[in-house]
């Protein structure tokens, strides 16, 4: 019944009334004003390019002031975003600028995931506002946002179209964050030629269905501007923070043997456009379009990945509690899903194991058993060897003692000899004086 008086009441009609004197409320404009004012302002630029294409130089001129950034290399390993924030101040306006450099884009050789960095970058600012939001005790109005409100693209001037790695990178921010293409030091093209390439550009962004951002033409004050400025995209730009003398009087330029690039001369670049429509003109529709399209699309699928919905005219009231623990039921039943599945992943893994056990212990077993016979095979061989050994070593010796006898027989003869020899001999001399005694007896 209560539901049906509210929508009732939110069907009526509003009436309009008359004030019958002044009241004071028109002054709201100015409080907010001047509340802004006291609060100061953030925004947050992206700046996305090749090494040495002229990033921190445009920083510095478009801002008129020396920002400390360190030199990058070229041989960066993956890309690296380096944020840096300046607290600056115009008349009475406060102003909290970060600036986000790309360090190492465009320099591996493998450039495929190269625009992986920036995106998660984005997104994790996205992360951290939300949380910011979905506090309890929330201070969003001290909160220091760092979401990109802006991201200036740089592309090289040489070549006659855009690189492939400048497509892809482009169409995988286009949803995320506002993206101003410009082409980087347009002094080292002719004019003709510079027509050309950013003829070519729009081109091929509208046939690959990259989205830039386009400066709006809903409030009739800026409409006719903002809708030239569209026709120009993308813009070509130079920066310098030379001062040099032209004619009587100092301006930004770069100094060449044939004379001076200036700057701030929209007859030979865009720089001025480009600051007028960054800063001038759009800065808050930048700011808007990023709260209002790209984190809104952020957050409602984030909110829809945790379960949450909104509320139809045909479907049920919301219940965040309700919500809450359809969820925590959810991730509950998730959990024990996932222990189920690891623990019989384990018994699985266990029994795997055990079967690779036992195989190798059969196959250990086995290996024994051959190594036990080949041992053994091996022991019987020498036994038979060791035998056949002795065998011969008994029969050398008796050679040895037969040998050894005979030779002592041998010797023994041969010492024998000379003494038979020796009295034969004696034998031998002693016969002529018997001879002559028989002789002579015979005589007589």
């Amino acid at each position: 019944m209560a539901n049906g008086e509210v929508d009732a009441f939110a069907n009526e009609e509003k009436r309009t009334l008359e004030l019958g004197g002044y009241v004071g409320f028109d002054s709201l404009p100015d409080q907010l004003v001047s509340k802004s004012v006291a609060q100061g302002f953030s925004f947050n630029i992206l700046c996305v390019g090749e090494t040495g294409i002229g990033k921190s130089t445009l920083m510095n001129t478009l801002f008129n002031t020396t920002f400390e950034n360190e030199e990058a290399s070229h041989y960066e390993a993956e890309v690296q975003l380096r944020p840096q924030t300046y607290d600056l101040k115009e008349s009475n306006v406060k102003l909290k600028l970060t600036i986000v450099h790309t360090v190492g884009f465009g320099d591996q050789i493998n450039k495929e995931e190269s625009y992986r960095p920036i995106l998660n970058y984005i997104d994790g600012q996205f992360e951290k506002y939300l949380e910011e939001e979905l506090k309890i005790k929330r201070s969003l109005c001290h909160y220091h946002d760092t979401r990109i409100h802006i991201c200036l693209y740089f592309i090289a001037p040489n070549g006659h179209s855009l690189k492939s790695l400048d497509l892809v990178t482009m169409k995988k921010l286009d949803s995320k964050v506002n993206i101003i293409p410009v082409i980087a030091k347009a002094d080292t093209v002719s004019r003709s030629e510079l027509d050309k390439l950013k003829i070519k550009i729009m081109s091929e962004l509208v046939s690959n269905g990259v989205q830039i951002y386009q400066f709006p033409t809903e409030d009739e004050a800026v409409a006719e501007i903002n809708s030239s400025m569209n026709s120009l995209l993308p813009f070509a730009v130079v920066g310098s923070v030379d001062d040099v003398k032209v004619g009587n009087k100092m301006v930004k330029a770069r100094l060449y043997p044939w004379g001076s690039v200036q700057v701030e001369n929209e007859n030979h670049c865009d720089f001025v456009k480009l600051r007028e429509m960054l800063l001038r003109v759009n800065m808050e529709d930048l700011r808007e379009q990023t709260h209002a399209r790209h984190y809104e699309l952020y957050r409602r699928c984030k909110l829809e990945e945790m379960g949450f919905k909104d509320t139809g005219a045909d479907s049920q009231s919301f219940s965040l509690q309700e919500t809450y623990e359809a969820k925590r039921r959810e991730f509950l039943v998730e959990i024990q899903r996932k222990e189920e599945e690891m623990r019989q992943m384990f018994v699985n893994k266990v029994k795997e194991t055990e079967a690779e056990l036992k195989e190798k212990e059969k196959e250990l077993h086995e290996r024994f058993e051959q190594l036990k016979r080949m041992h053994q095979e091996e022991k019987k061989n020498l036994e038979e060897k060791r035998r056949e050994l002795e065998e011969d070593m008994n029969a050398f010796n008796r050679r040895k003692v037969a040998a050894e006898t005979l030779m002592g027989q041998a010797l023994q003869g041969c010492s024998q000899q000379p003494f038979k020899k020796d009295k034969d001999k004696k034998n031998f001399f002693s016969l002529p004086s018997a001879c002559s005694l028989t002789s002579g007896r015979n005589l007589n």
